[in-house]
């Protein structure tokens, strides 16, 4: 399978998986950061050379939401499914060893899906907005 190919695979399973389990902002952001700073670092090791697009994240298109409103941090991540979140990272794993993708490749897909969920969470005016559904559009 061409890169191409592999990353529209990963796509395609990220975005069925996510819906399929209605997983929320929360925990969907969490797994996309391991994983974006994993295959970061797996990048680092064989380039000095990343180029800015893999590198860093990409900027939000919205200004993020102010609110008056606070909460424990550690409440919240008590409250995220780690079981869903480890059928999602089981995925993403998964398919990157069976497509045998390049860390590149899989790096842009995970960049892709980090700048969604930065925006939402930027979103966000309280706690409870951290577990509403990830939105996925419909031209992601």
């Amino acid at each position: 399978m061409t890169g191409a190919d592999s990353m529209v695979t990963l796509q395609e399973r990220l975005v069925n998986l996510i819906n399929q389990l209605n997983m929320p902002i929360l925990e969907t952001s969490m797994v996309v950061s391991r994983w974006t700073n994993r295959l970061l670092a797996q990048l680092k090791q064989h380039s000095d050379d990343i180029p800015e697009n893999l590198a860093e994240p990409w900027p939000l298109d919205v200004a993020p939401v102010e609110s008056e409103s606070s909460f424990e941090l550690e409440k919240a991540l008590s409250l995220v499914d780690r079981d869903r979140m480890d059928i999602l990272d089981t995925l993403i794993r998964v398919t990157l060893e069976e497509e045998q993708m390049l860390v590149s490749d899989a790096l842009g897909v995970m960049r892709s899906w980090e700048h969604l969920v930065r925006g939402q969470l930027s979103q966000a005016a309280g706690p409870g907005q951290l577990f509403s559904p990830t939105h996925i559009p419909d031209d992601f």
